[in-house]
């Protein structure tokens, strides 16, 4: 069969950008893309049911992605889209004669009968579309396997693999989303509600400090958490027991992406907090009869606990989002820590500035946490203003190249140690957490007590 027949069998107009016979395309249906062109060129009802389900490059003849574009440009300026203004804006950028002239608008018109069905032919396009990404995808994939020219890691080239994909299925469900009436969200809202009065945190991430607790309701999924000190005041620590309380009492996967600590100096701190010894005797080597069996202990305890620990250096944001996502795969996920956020490389490649490039940062952590579902706490460096302060306390503002970070984060938790600065203050032993900001409550600062030699902190009762 000639081009020419099938373009008659199929009543498609003629026009360039059709395949070429003998040659296996890609997937599309080009009946449906006519149909959501001559719906769109019939009622401007029509353009607003397509715009939300596919774009320009849904299409897949060029010609089509212009007419869709140019359609678009005249609703959006709230001028008339038919036929006669759509090929007179094509001529006025000379791409008239491209897409077949005047007579192929006029055909498109004829090949639909209705625009009522519009979103229907548009959901058609928009799968064929998904179909075009996920086999071009495939190509990239194969072709990463078969070339191994470049010597790279085959970790890296996996999470590239994943990452394709990831754009794929991401796209898809970008298009597929948007808007539920008041009567659709009501259940699972009222359900929520239920839950919260029953005394259930759904799927929050409890910190193991009460007041915080009681204060936030816990850390939600989709939440971005940032916790920001100076150097030494603790953020790796209290990022470390909320994964404690998170994983090894309760039972929750959780993960650290360390950009500075290796994964047996995490550990260390992890043993040194949960069976009570002195971190310093467990970096020396000087642990005691009886701390030999308190790690024991709690190594028999814990040994299947669900808290991952992943050091790789120079970590980019595709490779924690690619880890992520594999990990809640296998095991499940309910909290995500980044330490730190200023040593994160990858996002902000294209920044003008450092505060933009974290800036960046933050907003691809935001997204992350509401892919992945789960609570993300970036810890941040706080700049030095808090110590040119007479009471040394730090503020929103003292986050290094905020930028977006204060926007971004539904939570910023500030440290505050008085004896930091002075040895002999009357508050010595005690920190205080500052909720900077709570987007979904008060902000408040909790009191709590520092045992940084057992690298922890805890509630006041407790070590009163």
């Amino acid at each position: 069969m000639t081009v020419t027949e099938d373009r008659a069998k199929d009543r498609r107009p003629a026009g360039p950008g059709d395949d070429v016979p003998g040659l296996r395309t890609p997937p599309h249906d080009m009946i449906a893309e006519q149909a959501v062109l001559g719906s769109m060129l019939l009622s401007k009802d029509a353009i607003a049911d397509v715009v939300d389900q596919i774009g320009r490059e849904d299409f897949y003849r060029p010609v089509h992605q212009a007419i869709y574009a140019s359609i678009l440009d005249l609703y959006g300026r709230g001028e008339p889209a038919d036929a006669v203004t759509v090929a007179a804006d094509l001529g006025r950028r000379g791409q008239l004669v491209r897409i077949g002239g005047a007579p192929y608008l006029t055909d498109l018109l004829q090949a639909v009968p209705t625009a009522a069905s519009a979103r229907f032919y548009a959901g058609i396009v928009a799968q064929k579309s998904t179909m075009r990404r996920l086999a071009a995808a495939g190509t990239r994939i194969a072709a990463w396997g078969y070339n191994d020219a470049e010597g790279e890691d085959v970790d890296t080239v996996v999470d590239q693999a994943q990452q394709e994909i990831y754009n794929v299925t991401e796209t898809r469900r970008s298009a597929g989303s948007g808007f539920m009436s008041f009567g659709e969200l009501l259940p699972s809202t009222l359900d929520e509600i239920d839950s919260l009065s029953n005394g259930q945190a759904n799927n929050a991430v409890l910190t193991g400090f009460q007041d915080l607790d009681e204060l936030t309701n816990g850390l939600q999924p989709g939440q971005l958490i940032v916790i920001g000190a100076r150097p030494g005041a603790g953020k790796s620590t209290l990022a470390m027991d909320i994964m404690r309380h998170c994983s090894l009492r309760h039972g929750k996967p959780s993960v650290i992406f360390s950009l500075e600590m290796s994964q047996n100096e995490i550990m260390m701190r992890i043993i040194s907090a949960q069976a009570s010894i002195k971190l310093a005797d467990i970096r020396s080597g000087r642990c005691s009869d009886d701390d030999w069996t308190r790690m024991a202990r709690m190594m028999a305890d814990h040994a299947e606990a669900p808290l991952f620990i992943d050091d790789s250096p120079n970590l980019t944001l595709m490779e924690i989002r690619a880890k992520a996502r594999r990990l809640k795969q296998k095991h499940g996920l309910a909290l995500i820590v980044v330490d730190y956020l200023q040593l994160m490389t990858g996002a902000g490649r294209n920044a003008h500035s450092r505060e933009q490039e974290v800036a960046e940062y933050s907003r691809s952590l935001k997204l992350l946490a509401k892919d992945v579902d789960v609570p993300v706490i970036a810890l941040s460096q706080l700049n030095r203003k808090a110590e040119e302060r007479h009471d040394k306390r730090p503020q929103l503002a003292d986050l290094r190249e905020s930028g977006g970070v204060e926007q971004d984060s539904d939570m910023v938790i500030l440290i505050h140690r008085p004896d930091a600065y002075d040895r002999d203050d009357p508050r010595g032993g005690e920190a205080d957490l500052i909720l900077a900001k709570n987007r979904h409550g008060s902000t408040k600062t909790v009191s709590i007590c520092h045992q940084l030699h057992f690298s922890r902190f805890a509630d006041m009762a407790r070590f009163s």
